[in-house]
């Protein structure tokens, strides 16, 4: 769940950056089909490199090493226009490393083979992708949902959910690519790239090396997208997006003779009327809702989703060289049968005479947050410390947080508490207790809950069946990274983010930290709604610090009132003495004079002169 704040703390680093008109200037021409032949000149720009670097520094998998041993550490230790013209050489005469293979496990059992590229050639990825995403998102159809900004799960399932309400669609084509980033077809993607207006050659022949990485103990690839890659995402969004604007050609964006359209006075575009057109002639309604390779057709009838069933997996075939799975791809009548989409399954059930939407975890779903919560209770049978009983509260909280847009969520989590409850009270009577101990967040979060409560070291267990259901919405299409308007929704929707970072500090807490300081942390994080107690601007895992007004050397404590949630920026300028260094921070921040007055007042606790 954490992502989310990741993704917006890159929004922000672009503007940090000062990059943030260009690429708004490649959203907008890319969106009046511009073709763009000099990319090179804006990757290898000294901000971007930059920029690139800030993004991947504190993604936790900055210090994953790659087959030449060297994490983020390696490139931050250098000097910054030593760092800068290493990465432009290498774009120069660029020759990746070889990827490391690793596997993960699947859901399934099986297991999944990922690529981890080395530190250098990862920074360079991450330099493509900042120039291309906006000459992509511009480009992209509006109902896919993954791996892209802003945009999530809940809302690939918000909108299923709204065919299936407001557009009574009851049947709906569930198709399997085999294997899909293992068989992408490389020249077939260069040439899809090319139609996007990535016409670029130096650009595409670098991305076409990246592609043929050597994999250590594998080889060189012919085909595929290595998982596991800073690129690959987007490039897999590219190879389908073609399919997306296939499927909605055929009903959602047909081009009919007569403009139907209309404007309402919020501005909002009306094609109700071109669609109850079409629906007195013999085209067919199908809608598409795609979360990368996983992807459903809603339709009207049978017949209909048969039809598009086979003529998808003869365009697949033909035009992207890609099979399905022939056992796991179906037609689904949702009046009598479930179908199943990340981690949810959805069935219209009939009520007060007409069907709607109810939603369930799936099965698989169930099992594996019930295995993950039994694993840590298990484990905390030899270590019961407050810091593993808050590990498992932070579990129980992102489950609940992803899970509850289901309509019937409740039922799956009655299940899951019964079966984790046994092992609770097997594994751990003798440290458990009934008597609560219920922290601020606990309050915030399950304040309502009126059942039993269990505590471990002082720490009360947040209610595994304590979850509420709080129905998905749909994405606004009008947020955007790169409009002016765009980017004020999404700030706009930083503010409601906070319970994130809550879980995150749940999830995180360093073995020197004390207890009341663990927890007064949680606490402070809520009552400031995830905001910064100086500027008031929200926080993010990337950028935040908890700061002792009277330091801890001059006799401070870890209480409550000693304590305040500030930006990093803010942090360094109340420790700041020397002028160059005071300067540069509130050249940046122009603060206003009432965040001036409180940064003066830590300024003078930590014994500092007042700005």
């Amino acid at each position: 769940m954490t992502t989310k704040i990741l993704k917006k703390q890159k929004l922000r680093n672009n503007e940090y950056y000062d990059i943030q008109d260009v690429f708004d200037s490649l959203y907008s021409e890319s969106l009046e089909n511009k073709n763009f032949t000099k990319l090179m000149e804006l990757i290898t720009n000294r901000e971007n490199i930059l920029l690139a670097y800030r993004n991947i520094k504190k993604n936790k998998g900055s210090m994953t090493k790659g087959t030449d041993g060297r994490d983020i550490t390696f490139y931050s230790n250098m000097p910054q226009d030593v760092f800068v013209k290493h990465i432009q050489n290498m774009f120069r005469n660029y020759h990746p490393k070889s990827v490391r293979r690793v596997e993960i496990p699947k859901p399934n059992g099986k297991m999944r083979p990922l690529g981890i590229p080395c530190m250098g050639d990862r920074i360079v990825q991450q330099c493509i992708k900042q120039v291309l995403e906006p000459i992509c998102e511009a480009k992209f159809h509006k109902h896919s949902y993954g791996f892209r900004p802003n945009r999530s799960t809940h809302h690939a399932i918000s909108r299923s959910m709204s065919l299936i309400n407001m557009n009574k669609l009851h049947y709906v084509v569930d198709i399997d690519i085999k294997g899909f980033f293992d068989n992408v077809n490389h020249s077939k993607l260069k040439k899809q790239m090319w139609k996007l207006g990535i016409q670029d050659k130096n650009l595409i022949s670098i991305i076409d090396k990246i592609l043929k990485s050597e994999i250590d103990t594998v080889g060189v690839p012919t085909k595929g997208t290595p998982q596991g890659g800073i690129l690959s995402p987007l490039l897999s969004n590219i190879v389908l997006n073609e399919l997306d604007w296939w499927i909605s050609s055929q009903w959602e964006s047909f081009q009919t003779d007569h403009d139907y359209t209309s404007i309402r006075k919020n501005g909002y575009v009306d094609q109700s009327n071109k669609y109850k057109t079409m629906k007195t002639t013999n085209l067919k309604e199908i809608w598409l809702v795609r979360y990368a390779d996983d992807f459903k057709i809603f339709c009207r009838d049978y017949e209909t989703a048969n039809k598009i069933y086979i003529a998808t997996k003869q365009w697949l075939k033909e035009r992207l060289s890609l099979e399905i799975s022939e056992d796991k791809s179906k037609i689904t009548n949702l009046k009598t049968n479930y179908t199943e989409f990340l981690g949810f399954k959805l069935m219209a059930k009939p009520k007060k005479g007409k069907y709607v939407c109810q939603s369930r975890m799936s099965e698989k779903a169930q099992d594996s947050v019930t295995t993950k919560l039994k694993h840590q209770i298990v484990y905390m049978r030899s270590n019961y410390e407050s810091k593993q009983v808050n590990k498992l509260n932070a579990m129980i909280l992102g489950v609940h947080n992803y899970y509850k847009i289901a309509t019937n969520v409740s039922l799956d989590f009655n299940k899951i508490n019964y079966l984790t409850s046994i092992t609770l009270h097997n594994r751990l009577k003798q440290v458990i207790s009934d008597k609560p101990s219920t922290s601020k967040a606990f309050k915030k979060f399950y304040g309502k809950y009126k059942g039993k409560i269990r505590t471990i070291s002082n720490v009360s267990i947040y209610p595994i069946n304590g979850i509420s259901t709080s129905p998905p919405m749909n994405f606004t299409q009008e947020i955007c990274n790169y409009t002016v308007t765009g980017r004020a929704l999404v700030h706009k929707k930083l503010n409601n983010n906070y319970h994130l970072l809550v879980r995150y500090l749940l999830n995180n807490v360093r073995d020197c930290e004390s207890t009341e300081y663990s927890d007064n942390r949680i606490s402070l994080m809520i009552a400031q709604k995830g905001n910064c107690g100086v500027t008031g601007e929200p926080l993010n895992i990337c950028d935040m610090q908890c700061h002792h007004k009277l330091p801890k050397s001059q006799g401070g404590t870890d209480a409550y009132k000693n304590l305040i949630w500030v930006n990093e920026d803010i942090h360094k300028l109340t420790h700041a003495t020397k002028e160059e260094t005071i300067n540069k921070y509130l050249h940046k921040l122009k603060l206003n004079e009432k965040s001036l007055e409180k940064l003066n007042s830590l300024r003078e606790q930590v014994g500092n002169l007042t700005i």
